[in-house]
């Protein structure tokens, strides 16, 4: 059991928690909830004892093996298989002990190691660290590559396989979803249902939430308050929770007003028929979940883009890629209103072809026929990093004014307003960009794309850094664009709720994929489970081969040593024995008693004892070291 009793906790002069306590029991599965720079990494941080509560206690008990997934990794020259295999110290520390026994010939030693690496599943453990860097996406191939020569988003990717090949009683993982691919997270979510120790999760994502865990810590005023149940229970227990409050009902009946209305308009366009259909479908989960996030302090539209016309795009015979084709023969017809979700394995080439259209990257081959009203707005999974730190979120937005292009400009108190809906009030608006979060900098990135007024949205992994609540706000502004869009991303409640067709990206072939997102969830996971069978076929075989052949070959080793390590000692005793008749005989030969006439005989028989034992000793000795040396050779 780990609780916290009266804990305070602070960043800088922000008060993140005051008098909270929380008691979470063995083997639960916990998401931890809130939105940004409430507190959540650092209340991961006070459980691993990386920062102090200002008062209060934290109690853990004694013994308890804890993982963690770090946040930072080091551009260092290890290898990705090794930088793994490095996080599971009790392995490391027995190869250690193992090679130096080795070393020595100590065979009980070596057998008492074998038994310790059986203990702790030692012999599995590369084939795990293999395992896991294939479930998060990386070809064998990049194994043996060095940490430094992979990306930002792929070193996140070895952090958490780091975290996972840990053994432990607790393991924390925040937001181990970020920079993953849709199938990445599908087999992330089935390993860790395997999971048998206490689970503390950090995530922007719903699905993957819903399927993990069995009880909700959300952080809210200051305090940790826990629900039990997945998050789709903690919605509805925190909506009852919201809708006693009067005020707060009156605001959850004007919402459930304005999402009727919302459906509506899209019921009665024909263009946008099955789209309503599926928003009618989503009607009666609005009216249990909006009440949740009624006083969420994200509101925004993606507003009329004005121009509109029919046919924005025509992609005929693409092929796409960089040195080499990557996806081939892709063609696709772009209309007002189309929504496409695309699918595929990472690599396959979904990024690529959304640079390709974004015009961020040069086709190889084919024709990309644009309306002359397009407008692009573009959204990069490193849209962050484009962003001028030195400027503040009013410059930006003021510079991708929208309205501009019709020869009107917005003014300060409009940008102002529309800030707000992106929670940056007040002088916020005008800081440098530079101090904020990862999180405000992602809704900056997200809010000049709304306000540039594009008719055509591409968007890669839009939620990433994103908390919750700003999710379900992006999540309600998509399905009311009027606009097209082309959607990746891991969150598949995003897609479920926001997308009409599906495309696949597979073995460089692009198509429709008919079915929905919960078809291709299906599939993946059965996919990921031919391939579990198949790794648990090798990893058996493999674990059993590699213990048999480490005793055979240790067998074997000992045998073929053992006469001469018999040898050895038998000359080490003679040696012995020789050498201390040799010191009696020399110490006798000063006596000048001995060197008389009557006594000539009896030296002559000792000096040539003397002369043989010496033979002997000198035979004796070169026999040992190239017995010697024979063992150090082998």
């Amino acid at each position: 059991m780990i609780s916290l009793q009266n804990a305070t906790m602070m960043r800088g002069h922000q008060i993140l928690l005051k008098d909270a306590n929380l008691v979470i029991h063995k083997g639960q599965r916990v998401g931890v909830i809130g939105r940004n720079g409430c507190g959540k990494t650092s209340f991961f941080r006070a459980l691993a004892s990386d920062i102090q509560l200002e008062q209060g206690d934290i109690a853990i008990p004694a013994g308890l093996r804890l993982s963690a997934m770090s946040q930072e990794t080091p551009g260092i020259d290890r290898s990705a298989i090794d930088f793994v295999l490095d996080a599971h110290k009790e392995y490391r520390n027995l190869e250690k002990r193992l090679l130096l026994a080795e070393e020595s010939e100590d065979g009980d030693a070596i057998a008492r190691i074998y038994d310790e690496l059986e203990a702790i599943e030692g012999y599995g453990v590369q084939n795990l660290a293999e395992q896991l860097l294939s479930g998060l996406g990386f070809n064998t191939q990049e194994f043996n590559n060095a940490v430094k020569t992979f990306s930002g988003g792929w070193r996140v990717r070895l952090n958490l396989a780091a975290a996972l090949i840990c053994p432990s009683d607790l393991l924390m993982l925040d937001e181990p979803t970020n920079h993953l691919d849709l199938e990445a997270t599908v087999w992330l979510e089935q390993w860790l249902l395997r999971y048998q120790g206490t689970l503390l999760i950090i995530s922007h994502d719903r699905n993957f939430l819903d399927a993990i865990i069995d009880h909700v810590v959300s952080i809210e005023n200051e305090k940790l308050d826990m629900y039990a149940g997945n998050y789709s229970d903690y919605e509805r227990l925190r909506a009852s929770k919201m809708a006693l409050q009067q005020s707060l009902f009156e605001k959850q009946k004007r919402r459930r007003e304005e999402i009727e209305q919302f459906v509506t308009r899209f019921r009665v366009k024909a263009s946008k028929a099955k789209q309503a259909q599926s928003r009618l479908k989503e009607l009666a989960r609005m009216e249990e979940i909006v009440p949740a996030h009624i006083n969420s302090p994200f509101k925004f539209d993606f507003t009329n883009p004005g121009s509109l016309p029919a046919h924005l795009m025509q992609i005929q015979e693409l092929t796409i890629g960089f040195r080499e084709p990557l996806v081939e023969n892709m063609n696709l017809g772009i209309n007002a209103g189309s929504r496409i979700g695309l699918l595929g394995f990472n690599g396959s080439g979904k990024s690529t072809f959304l640079k390709v259209l974004a015009g961020q990257l040069k086709k190889i081959s084919g024709e990309i026929i644009t309306s002359k009203k397009l407008r692009v707005g573009y959204y990069a999974q490193h849209q962050v990093d484009a962003l001028n730190m030195e400027a503040t979120p009013m410059e930006l937005v003021d510079k991708a004014d929208g309205k501009k292009i019709a020869g009107t400009q917005a003014t300060e108190q409009q940008i102002k307003n529309f800030l707000g809906g992106f929670d940056f009030r007040g002088d916020r608006v005008h800081e440098v960009i530079k101090n904020f979060s990862g999180g405000e900098k992602a809704r900056l990135a997200l809010a000049i794309i709304v306000w540039s007024k594009p008719n055509l949205l591409l968007m890669d992994e839009p939620t990433n850094h994103l908390d919750i609540e700003m999710c379900h706000a992006l999540e309600m502004a998509l399905q009311a664009y009027e606009g097209a869009m082309i959607i990746v991303s891991h969150d598949r409640h995003l897609l479920a709720s926001t997308i009409d067709k599906f495309y696949s990206i597979r073995n460089g072939n692009f198509a429709e994929y008919n079915g929905s997102i919960h078809d291709y969830e299906t599939w993946v996971r059965k996919f990921n489970e031919v391939d579990d069978i198949a790794n648990a076929a090798l990893e058996s075989k493999s674990i059993k081969l590699d213990r048999k052949a480490l005793r055979k070959s240790s067998a074997a080793k000992r045998e073929k040593l053992a006469p001469l390590r018999s040898r050895a000692k038998i000359l080490e005793k003679t040696t012995h024995r020789l050498g201390e008749k040799l010191r009696k005989i020399e110490e006798e030969l000063l006596d000048q008693n001995l060197y008389t006439a009557a006594k000539k005989p009896y030296l002559s028989d000792l000096l040539r004892l003397q002369g043989n034992l010496k033979s002997e000793l000198i035979e004796s000795e070169n026999e040992w070291l190239t017995i010697q040396e024979k063992l150090e050779f082998h």
